[in-house]
């Protein structure tokens, strides 16, 4: 016979009801401390990163740019008049001294401008031989009427010296001796006059010489200027050096001023060095540099920088010192670095891929024992090109990874293999 168990029913629903209290007590705290808990940290091949570890002593702060090999000197060949390309007689690459032609141009109406001159020059010089003759007669007839006049003023003062002899003696009427005297006067400024034509005549003559002569000069250097021109219709190289370019065909016409050709020295080179602009704020004349031109490395000095930016570039001319390597030549492209400063006593590690100058960049600290990877904030001061300084957020003998971790953004420790 079954005997009814009293409260049975009662510790049933009290166990029940303390179980559900303690699970509804329990979901929050397991909550809470799951969201305590790390992330687990995702594991990378230690092999394929890129580290360094933190030094101190002196680092070489440079920076550097992409660039060219350039003349120091070059010769731009325009043309002097208008013409027509007639045939090219050198092209790129030859060898050329200052009187070498490179090519020929025709202008006929230029040409035939010069022929005219010339004969006007001819005609002028026949003109300048027929007055010659003209005043050379002239002069002669001048000087026969002088001859003539003073002949009859020297006959005219005999005469009256005569009649005045005789009228002395009473042998001749004194109307006789008037006469003879003023015939006499008369003849003498006759002569006088003629005199002072003759030499007015030898100036007269001088000057219409003189004035021809300045005709002839003047038409001589017309044509002078022509033939020059006709002259400069071959195109000379004008400098000892190699033909760069030549941008004209046979057959073109070129206005006056057109670039025919350009010419170099190739052994006189210079490198012309893009700089970021934010970095050539600290370049000055007279920096030591570098350029590699990937055949060997010539040392240089900075002469020259570009007052303006272009495209975020500043130009820095750079004089080379040493001798150019086999294969160096104009439009060569080349790397040059420049040394900016020598920092005695710094704080630094090799350039990460991402680290500008004065800025907080994140980087990955690799534990003691190379198991892990943790994010540590870095403010990086002056760079270089391969180092940066350290200015806070590292200490001497840390050990950072320097590639590219944009990849892993989104965690801040890595487990490495």
């Amino acid at each position: 016979m079954d005997v009814p168990r009293q409260g049975a029913k009662r510790k049933k629903i009290i166990r029940r009801t303390i179980l559900i209290t303690v699970v509804l007590a329990a979901i929050p705290l397991i909550t809470w401390g799951l969201s305590r808990l790390k992330p687990a940290a995702p594991s990378v091949e230690g092999g394929t990163l890129w580290t360094d570890t933190v030094k101190r002593g002196p680092m070489l702060r440079q920076t550097r740019g992409l660039g060219t090999l350039v003349p120091e000197e070059i010769l731009w060949i325009p043309a002097i008049n208008e013409g027509r390309v007639e045939k090219i007689i050198l092209r790129p690459g030859a060898q050329v001294n200052p009187d070498t032609v490179i090519l020929i141009l025709t202008n006929p109406e230029l040409e035939l401008a010069a022929v005219d001159l010339k004969w006007q020059v001819k005609a002028a010089e026949a003109t300048l031989t027929d007055l010659q003759v003209k005043l050379e007669t002239a002069k002669l007839d001048l000087r026969s009427a002088v001859a003539r006049v003073e002949s009859e003023f020297v006959q005219a003062k005999l005469k009256a010296e005569r009649d005045d002899a005789l009228g002395k003696e009473g042998l001749t009427p004194d109307l006789n001796v008037k006469l003879s005297r003023a015939a006499s006067d008369e003849a003498g400024k006759r002569l006088e006059i003629d005199r002072k034509r003759l030499e007015i005549s030898s100036a007269s003559a001088e000057a219409q010489l003189a004035a021809q002569k300045v005709q002839i000069e003047k038409l001589k250097a017309s044509y002078e200027l022509k033939r020059e021109q006709v002259e400069n219709l071959k195109i000379r190289a004008g400098a000892r050096g190699v033909l760069q370019q030549l941008p004209v065909e046979v057959g073109q016409r070129v206005p006056a001023g057109t670039i025919l050709a350009k010419v170099a020295q190739p052994e006189k080179l210079k490198a012309e060095i893009k700089i970021p602009e934010t970095q050539a704020k600290d370049v000055m004349i007279g920096q030591h540099a570098e350029v590699d031109t990937h055949n060997g490395v010539i040392p240089g000095v900075v002469s020259r920088i570009d007052p303006a930016a272009v495209n975020g570039n500043v130009t820095v001319d750079v004089r080379l010192e040493g001798a150019l390597p086999p294969g160096a030549r104009p439009d060569l492209s080349v790397d040059g670095t420049v040394e900016l400063e020598r920092l005695t006593d710094v704080l630094y590690v090799q350039r990460p891929v991402f680290g500008q100058p004065n800025s907080l960049v994140g980087l990955f600290k690799v534990s003691p024992d190379g198991k892990e990877a943790s994010r540590v904030q870095v403010k990086i001061g002056r760079v270089s090109v391969q180092t940066v300084e350290i200015l806070d957020g590292l200490r001497v003998g840390d050990k950072v990874v320097l590639s590219d971790m944009s990849a892993w953004d989104g965690h801040d420790r890595l487990r490495l293999n």
